[in-house]
């Protein structure tokens, strides 16, 4: 985040009030592990790295922190950028599951014929952008396709309960992305399912095998939880994301 990326956001909203585009800028950084999880958000510094007066961020911080994305702890001065750890993912992953699942199961009664080679191509991209380490290339291929199928399955109230986990998820499978991207990741057990998952649940869902489908959409995220629980040398891998 620095001022060249405010200044484009203001010229794109010119009629957007400041402290919502510093609120949408750190919120891009945040979800994007670009500010990592648990760190203190000095308000002087984003202030003088975006150019501006203080006034905006600590509006844009307090929004964030309606949100849940900024917290603050007890007895401690200042605010802190929403932390990540296994147990939370554990417990978020559940709900990811039951929705996920549910969805791929519906897509696999009625999805149309263009949806199913567009995930196709997504899960094809991720698995090869996987193989080459490719960061970008996993965020850009990894989400947009679990968006699709939930957007897909035809149950609104699917979507919506999607929405409300979508930005915590997002920032846990760009944890997950990272951790896929280093080097020891090829002693991870669960590295080979990283991989193929995808190209799993889609080949289930061209088949229409809509138990087939939420079978393995519910393997490919036990999988995807098993993964970033063996990344690292240590009891909760988060914590490596600090350093």
């Amino acid at each position: 985040m620095d001022r060249f990326q405010l200044k484009k956001l203001m010229q794109t909203h010119p009629d957007a009030k400041l402290k919502d585009l510093v609120q949408q800028l750190l919120y891009e950084d945040i979800v994007n592990l670009r500010l990592a999880p648990g760190s203190k958000l000095n308000v002087n510094q984003l202030a003088a790295t975006l150019g501006i007066s203080r006034t905006p961020v600590v509006e844009a911080v307090a929004g964030l922190s309606d949100i849940g994305f900024v917290v603050s702890h007890p007895g401690v001065p200042g605010s802190f950028v929403l932390d990540l750890s296994l147990t939370d993912m554990i417990n978020l992953y559940r709900v990811r599951d039951a929705i996920e699942s549910e969805a791929a199961y519906l897509c696999a009664h009625h999805i149309d014929d263009r949806t199913v080679i567009e995930l196709s191509d997504l899960a094809d991209a991720f698995r090869d952008s996987v193989l080459r380490r490719d960061i970008r290339g996993m965020k850009e291929t990894d989400m947009p396709f679990h968006r699709k199928i939930v957007d897909a399955c035809g149950n609104p109230y699917i979507v919506q309960s999607y929405d409300l986990i979508l930005p915590k998820l997002i920032m846990y499978q760009a944890s997950m992305l990272e951790f896929v991207g280093k080097k020891e990741s090829e002693e991870n057990p669960w590295m080979p399912s990283v991989q193929f998952n995808h190209i799993a649940v889609i080949s289930a869902i061209r088949l229409r095998l809509p138990d087939l489908a939420r079978q393995a959409m519910a393997e490919h995220i036990a999988n995807s939880l098993s993964f970033t629980s063996r990344s690292g040398d240590v009891a909760d891998p988060f914590q490596t994301l600090k350093k």
